[in-house]
């Protein structure tokens, strides 16, 4: 029996490899980052003005469409329902530009088949710029 007492060593931790995979990846880092010199860029900003823009200047036509289906341009009702017949009116009122926005005034009790009619007339007309609005016809309340 061996009654000395073990030496015992202190165990050494070898840290070189783990600060080589470390400084690594920190090369690899800073040399596949890049960095944005914000100082290159020229941004002109645009400005607010209280004028319209020239393409702007025309009053957008408004098609109203009641509860009955009726259609009206610029306040002037229709002979009849016919897409026909509001195509021609919104034609004379428009003219030869087709870039003036419309604005499609629907009461809430109109049927849909009416407000998708203008939509498809002002379409085939050629408009772009059709905005959708709906109101309340003051005139048929119901209690």
């Amino acid at each position: 029996m061996n009654l000395r007492p073990r030496t015992e060593e202190e165990p050494d931790l070898n840290l070189t490899s783990l600060i080589d995979v470390v400084l690594l990846l920190l090369i690899f880092f800073m040399v596949s980052t890049t960095f944005v010199d914000e100082s290159r860029l020229k941004i002109q900003l645009p400005q607010a003005g209280v004028e319209r823009a020239p393409d702007q200047q025309r009053d957008p036509i408004e098609i109203a469409v009641t509860a009955s289906g009726e259609f009206r341009v610029d306040g002037k009702t229709l002979l009849n329902t016919s897409p026909t017949t509001l195509s021609a009116a919104v034609s004379k009122v428009a003219g030869p530009r087709r870039d003036v926005p419309i604005t499609i005034r629907a009461d809430a009790r109109a049927t849909h088949q009416s407000v998708v009619t203008a939509m498809d007339v002002v379409g085939r007309l050629g408009f772009r710029a059709i905005n959708i609005a709906t109101v309340n016809d003051p005139s048929t309340k119901t209690n």
